[in-house]
């Protein structure tokens, strides 16, 4: 009770070095300095913990009652972490000296108790890394023992004692399963208690041998099982059927490749229990993919050794027959050549002999020939054993058989099959009884055209000089090349005579050749021209351009030194010459132009048509940045002089863009698309001029392409929505109907005119799109804007009248939503109705007989004429909002108004109705009443508004 805490063993240093042993010391120093009961418990981050001390454990005090609860004070400093530490537990009273005296002891030794909990996990920290380390080296092993060249079960042994490295592995095995046959084969077993499996059989045997034995369970189930054999029994969801002593603990683990199982590997323990960890399966789960793959690897090598093993043997076969081979064709060439060489048969024969021998054994050789009277005469024949016989008559010796019959004879007296066929020769008297002495005889028959002429033989008088059927075959080989050679000789005459012809023939036939591939030179040279040039002016065409451009392209990608420039041309006015004149003269103005063009162009530049009006030059290694300008100005001032065609002055320009080379053009497309637009903005500054693609251009292009893509998103959202202008009676401001005018709800730009997008849709090939979604909402919308004996208005684009069945779409579309035709028209402009005025007609008159009123709006802006009017049966025109602007009350001399009573006038002749567009003020209202024009519509009287707009404000009047 009155030790000092500053004489604690613990805070002088003096502490157990594992913890357990610590926490008994501290607990031990608490009691003495409290005289009560201590526990210590201590935890680390790794989730091991523990307690030493006297004092029972909490949930022991709380079973009995009653029970006074201990203290907890920590024993580590303040802010240590929470993820490790050591509490004390005891029994204190709430203030007094013994309090204060432990509180103060705490304090002193929890630098000492956090220095052992930093130490433990630094053991545990170095501990760890030996074993990633003792794993990494287990791993480089076995790749090495996988690229070695050790024997299989050695590796195995080796990869067995990696293992044991790693964990206790004495009793180990490892067996592949074969999934598409079911069979299992144990490649390593090595155990100290199971000696029937010491020496496993490496041959596959069926998995269903093994059923319901752990390593059964593992290739079906494919995942590890551990412990004893008894809690094993637990783990297979089946019966357990034990192969071989029970183990106190057993690891097995399956060895995946891509979630298939392809073999197991265990190690067991037949005394220890528990002997495998957590760790050790996971462990031995990872060192199974990697043995697996070392297996892979290993039994991929033998299989390469085994089949270049086999394929060597085979290549050796093969380049044994290869070479006999060789030396046959070299002899059967040897022969023809002879055949062709020697100068006679003294010559030829003595050569045939050596060539042969080469080949086999012909120590004794000779050539029978068979004359026409039937007389055999030996013009060569050498032998050990005599001279050649005289000339004799056909008779039965064995040559005299080959020469009968025309088939090869072996006589073989060393055997007794051959001894028995020389035998049945003799007894059916196709021979004599030979009295040579040989103890082999080959013959092959000499045929020339079908007849046999000869005997070419060989004959052995020693034993171990054999001939075999496979001799027979290659001297009956030789045997047809000797005779192709007496035959060539004696047919040498007549082709030495029918050579001179026949080379004169073939140097003929060579000539008429050479003129024919000439002719195809020539013709492929013309397809080839026309097919990358213009037929009309003989210029390079579009494809040919796309060529040299890429090419220019490229070396300017290479060398960034290199510059070039395209320039777009396209004629301005040509569609009315063409229209008005005649494709005949337009054809001529296109040669004409074509010339003129080619006369400014430098000589490396490439001037091209590329269709119909188009036409484009590649400057390629310019030096300056005002080059493309100076041909663009001498293009333009070429087309500043008249061109006569067919006796007339045709009067034509140009327009031209240019785009010079730059590091950001990847594709030859992007810079025609630049170009196009230069070209486009030229026209539309004014025509007969050239623009230069600038950076301006470029971030114009760049919006268009975000216009375009915000339109596509527009229609996919449904973003637009018609908005409605009256359309009045002059004289008592009645609505008689509307126009509908599309606006554009853009999420970022707000509410758009159609002026800022429609171009863009046009261009865009979107205008379709989005003209049939302004319908679409106009005729959802009519029931509700329109009133009895009112219409709606809406606008239709050129190219809406160029498709024949657009009249059966829109009505479709108005009995969808139950609208009368009466209550829809249509407002065309007069430059829709000049594309294709005699299709646009047929679809107006389809329209019109269904009801569909038809109205020309802008009037007077462009080229229509009255008989197009009538022709077309329109039934309203619209005077432009241009004449509605000069207007003033009682200005009876302005032009306008002078205009503007023609059109009146004019539609009153033919039954038209008059609607006036733009009335903005009470002066031009007065002044077209006063003219006696009957409708009208402008901001005067309305404003477009929506349809709920519209709704409110008439429910707003009429309250």
């Amino acid at each position: 009770m009155d030790q000092d805490p500053t004489r604690s063993p613990v805070a002088a240093g003096a502490a157990p070095a594992d913890l357990p042993a610590l926490a008994a010391a501290l607990a031990d120093e608490a009691a003495d300095l409290a005289g009560v009961d201590a526990r210590v418990h201590w935890w680390l981050e790794d989730g091991r913990a523990g307690s030493r001390g006297n004092f029972p454990p909490r949930a022991d005090l709380l079973e009995s009652t009653p029970v006074e609860l201990p203290t907890t004070l920590a024993l580590v400093p303040a802010g240590w972490s929470s993820s490790s530490g050591a509490t004390l537990e005891l029994v204190l009273p709430p203030e007094g000296p013994v309090r204060r005296r432990v509180e103060a002891w705490a304090g002193r030794v929890a630098p000492f108790v956090a220095a052992a909990l930093e130490r433990e996990r630094l053991d545990r920290e170095v501990e760890r890394l030996a074993k990633a380390e003792s794993m990494q080296r287990a791993l480089f092993e076995i790749s090495d023992l996988a690229s070695g060249s050790l024997e299989f079960q050695e590796m195995l042994r080796r990869l067995h004692a990696v293992v044991a490295t790693l964990m206790y592995a004495e009793n180990f095995f490892i067996a592949l399963h074969d999934a598409e046959r079911d069979t299992i084969r144990f490649v390593y077993f090595v155990d100290t208690a199971d000696e029937v499996w010491q020496s496993p059989d490496l041959e596959e045997e069926s998995l269903e041998s093994i059923r319901h034995s752990l390593t059964w369970y593992l290739i079906r189930e494919g995942r590890p099982l551990r412990g004893p054999t008894q809690a094993l029994i637990d783990q297979v969801p089946g019966p357990l059927k034990v192969v071989g002593p029970h183990s106190a603990d057993w690891l097995g683990v399956p060895m995946l490749e891509e979630g298939r199982v392809r073999g197991v590997m265990v190690v067991q323990h037949y005394d220890k229990w528990p002997c495998y960890s957590d760790e050790d399966q996971a462990v031995l789960s990872f060192m199974g993919s990697h043995i697996l793959a070392a297996l892979d690897r290993r039994e991929a090598v033998e299989t390469l050794e085994r089949e270049v093993a086999r394929r060597t043997q085979a290549l050796t076969e093969e380049v044994r027959e290869r070479e006999r081979g060789e030396r046959l064709q070299a002899t059967l060439f040897r022969i023809a050549e002879l055949s062709q060489t020697a100068t006679g048969p003294d010559d030829f024969y003595p050569a045939v002999h050596e060539a042969v021998g080469q080949l086999i054994a012909s120590e004794n050789f000779y050539i029978a020939l068979l004359s026409d009277d039937g007389t055999v005469h030996f013009p060569y024949f050498v032998d050990e054993r005599g001279t050649a016989p005289p000339p004799r008559p056909l008779g039965h010796g064995i040559s005299d058989h080959v020469l009968r019959t025309g088939m090869p004879l072996l006589a073989d007296a060393t055997t007794v099959e051959g001894r028995a066929r020389i035998a049945a020769l003799v007894e059916s008297g196709a021979i004599g009884p030979d009295r040579s002495g040989s103890m082999t005889w080959l013959g092959v028959p000499l045929a020339c055209d079908g007849r046999t002429v000869g005997v070419l033989a060989v004959q052995s008088y020693q034993p171990g000089v054999r001939y075999e059927p496979r001799d027979q075959e290659l001297l009956t080989f030789i045997g047809y090349q000797i005779a192709n050679g007496l035959t060539r000789q004696r047919a040498a005459a007549a082709l030495k005579s029918a050579y001179a012809s026949l080379e004169l023939r073939v140097v003929e036939r060579t000539q008429a050749l050479r003129e024919q591939i000439a002719e195809r030179e020539r013709i492929e040279e013309r397809l080839k021209h026309e097919v990358l040039h213009d037929s009309l002016t003989h210029l390079p065409n579009r494809a040919y351009l796309r060529e040299q451009l890429e090419r220019a392209l490229a070396r300017s990608q290479r060398d960034p030194a290199h510059r070039f420039a395209i320039l777009f041309m396209d004629l301005d006015r040509f569609k009315v010459i063409n229209d008005s004149a005649g494709h005949l003269v337009g054809d001529a103005l296109l040669v004409e132009v074509a010339k003129r063009f080619a006369s400014c162009a430098r000589g490396p530049d490439l001037v091209a048509r590329l269709g119909g009006d188009e036409f484009a030059v590649l400057m390629d290694g310019i030096s300056t940045d005002d080059a493309p300008v100076r041909l663009a100005q001498r293009l333009l001032d070429a087309l500043a002089e008249p061109v006569p065609v067919d006796g007339r002055e045709l009067f034509s320009s140009v327009s031209i863009g240019i785009v010079l080379s730059h590091p950001r053009y990847t594709a030859v497309d992007e810079m025609l698309r630049d170009a196009d637009i230069a070209m486009y903005r030229a026209k539309a500054g004014g025509r007969h001029r050239f623009e230069l693609f600038d950076e301006t251009l470029h971030q114009q292009a760049t919006d268009q392409l975000k216009l375009e893509s915000d339109l596509r998103q527009a229609i996919t959202l449904d973003e637009f929505e018609p908005f409605f202008q009256p359309i009045l009676k002059l004289d008592d401001r009645t609505v008689v109907g509307y126009e509908a005018l599309l606006r554009w709800h853009h999420p970022v730009r707000g509410c758009l005119a159609p002026g800022a997008f429609l171009p863009a849709a046009e261009a865009g090939g979107l205008l379709e799109a989005v003209d049939w979604r302004m319908y679409e909402s106009v005729c959802r919308a009519v029931p509700a804007l329109l009133g009895p004996g009112q219409y709606v208005n809406v606008n239709v684009s050129p190219r809406h009248l160029l498709i024949d069945e657009f009249d059966t779409r829109l009505l479709a579309l108005l009995q969808k939503h139950d609208v009368k035709p009466a209550q829809l028209r249509i407002e065309v402009t007069e430059w829709a109705l000049m594309d294709d005025p005699v299709r646009a007609g047929q679809v107006l008159d389809k329209l019109r007989r269904s009801g569909v009123v038809a109205a020309l709006d802008d009037f007077g802006t462009g080229q229509s004429s009255l008989g197009s009017l009538h022709s077309l049966n329109l039934s309203v025109v619209k005077i432009d909002r241009m004449f509605v602007e000069a207007l003033r009350c009682g200005d009876g001399s302005s032009a306008s108004t002078a205009v503007a009573d023609a059109i009146l006038t004019l539609g009153r002749a033919l039954g038209l109705e008059v609607v006036a567009e733009g009335i903005e003020t009470d002066a031009q209202h007065q002044a077209l009443a006063g003219l006696g024009c009957e409708l009208g519509q402008g901001y005067l009287f309305g404003r477009p508004a929506p349809l709920a707009q519209i709704i409110r404000e008439r429910g707003a009047g009429e309250g």
